[in-house]
């Protein structure tokens, strides 16, 4: 009779955890028709890579290539683990580097992003965190970026969460400039393109064809394959897979979403203590983004990682 009772109440609390409303400062529903305009352009002009005329070996070796580079220095080390959470250290200069790739991922800027997930920490699950897949699935993944929500507004989460990134200069400048410095990224890649096509004995035609298929690959299509592996971090980390720790909230460690991610699908254990440079708790927790990390330590280009302290408690 109890476990009955026991069940029923679990059952109570799960239904009442997935009709989690919307965050305050998104009830009330404005497009934000900024993020819509660039998240549909990206997308249409990502089918441009069905046409032949846009494929190339190249082009798609470089898509490859620039998700991992991308993804794991630019948003995974920088954004993340060191802008965020400062689970390392590194030289300025090379965190910089890494911003740039990050800004180039069309993820917003350095500021704003760090406020968001600084706040998806803070309120994890509840309804102020800005993507809880107890909203709904498709919230998670990418529909919170498709309202407004004024509790992300410059004033109000830059003051809380952002204040330190906003110290730099170089932040400060990009947090300005972020329009043209995005559209620098396919002006260098067509222009890098043509360049090397003509100096490998292309036709001016062919040359273009050549650039056309590296801009298309090696920023649109990569670009919006990036941002998928980012926001699955959001949505089915957060709703498929197996928790080493009890950390109050639905974080998960997603096998496939670890994998695509390169390590930031183990996000249980992230959210266990999410100033530790390294996600992998069992051996078979593969961190790839950590090793990275590790190699930077052993050439001198990072120290005072941040290791875990606390031992999976299930």
């Amino acid at each position: 009779m109890n476990k009955e009772i026991d069940s029923v109440a679990v059952g109570l609390m799960v239904e009442q955890a997935a009709a989690l409303p919307l965050p305050i400062g998104a009830s009330g529903r404005r497009i934000n028709w900024r993020y819509v305009a660039a998240i549909v352009t990206y997308h249409l002009l990502a089918l441009l890579a069905f046409v032949p005329w846009f494929y190339s070996k190249a082009g798609v070796v470089l898509a490859v290539v620039c998700v991992y580079v991308y993804g794991a220095c630019g948003m995974n080390l920088c954004y993340h683990r060191l802008l965020t959470h400062r689970s390392f250290k590194c030289p300025l200069w090379l965190e910089h580097a890494f911003a740039l790739l990050a800004v180039w991922c069309v993820e917003d800027t350095p500021a704003r992003w760090v406020a968001t997930h600084r706040m998806h920490h803070h309120r994890s699950d509840e309804q102020s965190d800005p993507h809880s897949p107890l909203v709904n699935f498709f919230w998670s993944h990418m529909g919170w970026l498709f309202l407004e929500n004024t509790d992300l507004c410059r004033q109000v989460a830059y003051e809380r969460y952002a204040r330190d990134i906003l110290r730099d200069p170089f932040y400060r400048f990009i947090e300005r400039y972020v329009v043209w410095v995005t559209i620098a990224q396919p002006v260098l890649f067509f222009t890098a393109g043509f360049l090397v096509a003509l100096a490998l004995g292309d036709a001016p035609m062919e040359a273009m064809q050549f650039a056309a298929s590296v801009l298309v690959w090696g920023v649109v299509v990569r670009t919006v394959i990036v941002w998928h592996i980012t926001w699955s971090v959001n949505s089915l980390a957060h709703v498929s897979g197996y928790q080493n720790y009890d950390t109050g909230d639905h974080s998960r460690n997603c096998l496939l979403v670890a994998i695509l991610a390169s390590g930031e699908g183990w996000h249980n254990n992230h959210h266990s203590e999410p100033g530790c440079a390294c996600n992998q708790r069992h051996w078979w927790e593969i961190d790839l983004t950590y090793l990275l990390l590790r190699l930077f330590v052993v050439v001198g280009l990072a120290w005072d990682v941040q290791m875990p302290t606390r031992r999976p408690e299930m």
